[in-house]
């Protein structure tokens, strides 16, 4: 019998709609520049393959909740994204086969505290300061769908202005590529969230905002910041 040094942490979980069981999340990938204008914005070619980059699987925040305002940033962003959960895994695989892992979307919001972010790249220093620090992955309910996503518009108000839209179509990458390639540098299990990238539009949040973002045909969510 394994026996534990201390009680081991809670599994993360994500709600799944219309049902009382949860999703257990054991890692999170994120996309970066998947959307022409955003790369444009971030400075990026638009041609450029996809790269990701990882945030703990204790990032996410199950809502409806408040977020809290991270500590050490004082340019914390918004990025909202589409996110696949994955109901199984493997390596080096097609986009065929990659789709088929899909259990289901939500939407999720990729907050950055861009100055870290930023100070980081200048000194050629990884980004796990500036993106994947607690409370960093506010998340909807999961809906459970196979297949590629519906493609329809993407977007994230703040206090009722409208700061980011796009379209799912829009994507460099679509979802069943951008889970092929992960699956060329990891092997992929059950319990896999997969931020899939952002839209243009990105920019600074302060507490007491309250932010609200849709996936046509997947979710919503809206969280205040505190």
């Amino acid at each position: 019998m394994t026996t534990y040094a201390f009680p081991p942490p809670a599994l993360p979980t994500v709600p799944v709609e219309g049902s009382s069981d949860v999703f257990p999340v054991r890692r999170i990938l994120c996309v970066g520049r998947n959307y022409a204008a955003h790369a444009r914005e971030m400075g990026g070619d638009t041609r450029d393959p996809p790269f990701f980059f990882a945030k703990p699987a204790d990032a996410v925040v199950p809502l409806p909740t408040t977020v809290p305002y991270p500590s050490a940033t004082s340019d914390l962003h918004h990025e909202i994204e589409l996110v696949a959960a994955l109901k199984g895994g493997g390596e080096n695989l097609t986009p065929e086969q990659a789709i088929a892992l899909v259990f289901g979307y939500a939407v999720g919001v990729d907050l950055t505290r861009r100055d870290l972010q930023g100070a980081a790249k200048a000194k050629g220093q990884p980004w796990e300061a500036g993106k994947a620090f607690d409370a960093s992955a506010p998340i909807s309910a999961i809906r459970s769908m196979g297949g590629p996503p519906p493609q329809g518009a993407i977007f994230l108000s703040v206090n009722g202005e409208e700061r980011q839209r796009g379209q799912i179509a829009d994507m460099i990458w679509n979802v069943a590529e951008v889970i092929a390639k992960a699956s060329q540098l990891w092997r992929l299990e059950a319990g896999d969230l997969i931020f899939t990238g952002t839209p243009e539009g990105v920019g600074p949040i302060v507490r007491g905002d309250r932010i609200e973002g849709v996936v046509e045909g997947v979710g919503q969510l809206s969280f205040t910041l505190a």
